[in-house]
């Protein structure tokens, strides 16, 4: 029989042999939003909602639509959120700290959680095809200035595009991470394989996630909040017996529109009305899990 080709960074465990998960009270779901609040440097090819313009220098069409995230549409997502009692856990551009102060500002009268998102989202940073002294330089940089700027390690890392290198578990771990959302690959915690046995992954999703949802699928902003329902319901149902963690993905440039935000609040309200539900961040499922399963 051949070797197996599967990732070597994690073991296959099926969730039909793990006991019952368990979260903190007996809640059914914690619900994650994660915030991806990202800078594009104004003279390079960025996500663009008319890729036909993408290539010029400047490009206001679409430079100016992402801009519209960090000015207008994260604080109605604040507004939303605080409302439905949901705390952020904010993929972070280390540039959105010299770019962007007020941002942070905001996000830490929250109480909001910060993990490690790059140094910006120029295709220059991704961590693909790079060696291990570049991803280190990459790496060491975005936690260095943001421990430097929060006052506190940082805990957690997604990856620029989820870019990623058969280095990269085991570089976050030298730099003190502790968790990875690279691998949207299960609705618990899980452990890697890594050279000190401790790095962990905590959910993220591309499914729930509205840049593939509206450029890749093409679903409509109803849909959008109509799945988040959806994901809900069957994760609540399910945990009744076997808890489960259930990621949310936004971009400010893209539910924080007006016309989505309508939904995203629809969703979030029908969320927050239940009982049983841990409305948490990434750093606090990846506490209690080191305290509980490690």
């Amino acid at each position: 029989m051949s070797e197996l080709t599967q990732s070597p960074h994690y073991d296959y465990v099926p969730i039909i042999d793990r006991p019952p998960f368990k979260l903190p009270d007996g809640k059914r779901v914690a619900v994650m939003p994660y915030i991806n609040i990202e800078h594009f440097p104004h003279d390079i090819p960025g996500t663009a909602l008319v890729p036909g313009t993408a290539g010029f220098n400047p490009d206001p069409l679409n430079y100016g639509w992402r801009d519209y995230g960090n000015r207008v549409g994260l604080y109605r997502m604040m507004d939303i959120m605080d409302d439905c009692g949901m705390r952020g856990t904010v993929c972070l551009n280390a540039e959105i700290i010299r770019e962007y102060p007020r941002i942070i500002e905001e996000g830490e009268k929250r109480n909001w959680a910060w993990i490690g998102h790059g140094i910006n989202n120029a295709p220059a940073n991704f961590l693909s095809n790079i060696d291990i002294d570049k991803e280190r330089e990459i790496v060491g940089s975005v936690v260095n200035e943001m421990e430097k700027t929060l006052g506190r390690k940082t805990k957690g890392w997604l990856s620029p595009f989820l870019t990623h290198t058969n280095n990269t578990p085991n570089v976050l771990e030298e730099f003190g991470v502790e968790y990875l959302c690279d691998y949207t690959a299960d609705d618990h915690p899980f452990k890697f394989n890594t050279k000190n046995n401790n790095l962990i992954s905590v959910p993220y999703t591309v499914e729930l996630n509205d840049i593939p949802v509206f450029m890749n699928v093409g679903n409509s902003s109803k849909d959008f909040g109509d799945m988040i329902i959806d994901q809900f319901d069957v994760l609540y149902e399910e945990g009744a017996t076997n808890a489960r963690c259930m990621p949310i993905c936004l971009h400010t440039f893209f539910v924080g529109q007006p016309n989505k935000a309508k939904h995203l609040r629809r969703a979030f309200e029908h969320i927050a009305k239940h009982d049983d539900v841990w409305l948490t961040t990434g750093d606090e499922v990846n506490d209690w899990y080191r305290k509980e399963f490690m």
